[in-house]
């Protein structure tokens, strides 16, 4: 017999376990997530490839949900709309969440309606790209409608202390704030370094762990600041300090300049591999379509040349 005391002491250990991969890695792929997670000598999926809604059968209560980034036939996926990633952005409180199917009773969705009832908290595992996934925990379900077909999610904030859902709309609008920022974020470095094909702009390092998505414009600048493709350049964790502190600037002809203050110091490797970009020109990708924004660069080579 699963008590529920036995499913809580599971759980806390399945969200402790996301967590530890969500501090290592930006997001989560099926190299983290298929070896699920152990307790007290069993392993524990964490979810079902195949399908959105996921219970253990050590568990007496649905562990996860997920929701897929499908990929498209023949355009790149950050082109496709995302009806979720628009859900969460626009969202107040909640987002709706499909049932699996056309009946409210089979098991999946009944898994749900217990999780409901039992304000039972869940691992949300949120697609970002094809096969990526960010893990949001706890999340809730807050809602259950047999007529329509779906359930409504809430999120939990991160930093609580306890695992009952957020009690008032401040507290639901603000870990729902968290989760926009988390997508933001994710998407926005996935979309770019996929549009270079996982390379530095400036270097050419081919290793995206290394790789920071940088916005030219800020994405608090209300015109410009959009998490589009062409207001984000992938570079390395140096190259991207150096871009935000002025220190290199591009032009809207996609040239690199590197400021007067590092070009007159002499300091071993790493400073003359900086000082030799400038005057190269950047890597672009490889549609038109995703190359930087001139208007956008030369806004911001205006600041580099401010700052000099």
């Amino acid at each position: 017999m699963i008590t529920d005391e036995l499913d809580t002491l599971m759980r806390l250990e399945a969200f402790d376990h996301v967590r530890r991969l969500s501090e290592v890695h930006d997001h989560l792929t099926a190299t983290e997530l298929k070896p699920g997670f152990q307790f007290r000598g069993m392993r524990l999926p964490l979810l079902n490839p195949q399908r959105g809604i996921f219970k253990p059968q050590q568990m007496r209560y649905v562990l996860s949900i997920k929701t897929v980034y499908p990929k498209p036939g023949g355009r790149v996926w950050y082109d496709d709309q995302r009806e979720v990633h628009r859900q969460i952005f626009d969202g107040d409180e909640s987002i709706a969440y499909a049932f699996m199917g056309q009946n409210p009773d089979a098991a999946d969705n009944r898994w749900l309606r217990e999780a409901f009832e039992h304000r039972v908290p869940i691992i949300y595992f949120l697609g970002v790209s094809p096969g990526r996934y960010l893990a949001m925990s706890p999340a809730f379900i807050e809602g259950w409608d047999a007529a329509n077909l779906k359930a409504s999610v809430t999120f939990g904030i991160s930093e609580q202390t306890t695992l009952a859902p957020p009690e008032s709309a401040l507290d639901r609008r603000y870990a729902l704030r968290e989760v926009q920022h988390r997508l933001h974020q994710a998407s926005f470095r996935e979309a770019v370094i996929t549009a270079y094909n996982g390379r530095c702009a400036l270097s050419g390092l081919p290793e995206p762990i290394l790789l920071d998505a940088a916005h030219i414009i800020a994405d608090k600048h209300e015109r410009f600041g959009q998490p589009v493709v062409p207001n984000g350049i992938p570079l390395s964790k140096i190259h991207h300090a150096a871009f935000d502190a002025h220190l290199i600037g591009i032009d809207p002809d996609y040239r690199l300049h590197v400021s007067e203050r590092l070009m007159v110091q002499r300091d071993g490797p790493i400073l003359e591999a900086l000082k030799r970009l400038d005057g190269n020109t950047i890597l672009l990708p490889r549609r038109d379509k995703d190359r930087p924004d001139r208007e956008r660069l030369d806004l911001r080579f205006q600041r580099f040349k401010a700052a000099a």
